[in-house]
């Protein structure tokens, strides 16, 4: 990752975005945090900055529009944009189910298709999702009480596809040993 990407974060106005924990630039950057103290590779580390950009299923605000794919690869590189296309292009309701599954389904919000990913990429995408969502958690009262027992469960049915340091975190965050 280069300096540059932090940049365009602000460039685009991610510290002017309200999210659980103060802003979104901030939320973007404790999850890249997350899962560098996890262990992550950098490619996943980069992709934990900049999940946002596209919007997601869950936080639809977008920073850019897919047209500006180009200019993300410059800044965090082809692997690391790819995984934040995939993570934003996720629609939850379709795939969360089945990901720990070696043939469970993809669903591409943007384009109705329908992919089978390998397991790294599942992997990639457990792990960047669970940073995301704990975060939120460890930063909302309020939405770890609503939500908290859900995300336990799917991270429960998504422990194959965790490391060991994510798996801890979900234990400490969502009040599980």
């Amino acid at each position: 990752m280069t300096a540059e990407a932090p940049a365009l974060l602000q460039a685009a106005g991610a510290e002017g975005i309200e999210h659980p924990g103060g802003t979104l630039l901030a939320h973007l950057q404790r999850v890249s945090g997350l899962l560098s103290s996890w262990g992550a590779r950098p490619e996943l580390v980069s992709a934990g900055l900049c999940h946002a950009f596209y919007g997601t299923d869950g936080f639809p605000v977008v920073l850019w529009d897919l047209g500006r794919r180009a200019e993300l690869v410059e800044a965090i590189g082809a692997e690391a944009e790819g995984l934040v296309y995939v993570y934003a292009s996720c629609d939850r309701e379709a795939s969360y189910r089945g990901l720990a599954e070696d043939t469970g389904p993809f669903v591409n919000r943007f384009t109705g298709a329908q992919m089978s990913a390998s397991r790294a990429a599942r992997r990639d995408f457990a792990e960047l999702t669970a940073a995301n969502e704990l975060d939120v958690a460890a930063n909302s009262p309020e939405i770890r009480s609503r939500h908290g027992a859900d995300l336990l469960g799917l991270f429960t049915r998504w422990r194959p596809l965790l490391s060991e340091p994510a798996w801890a975190h979900c234990g400490r965050v969502l009040n599980r040993t």
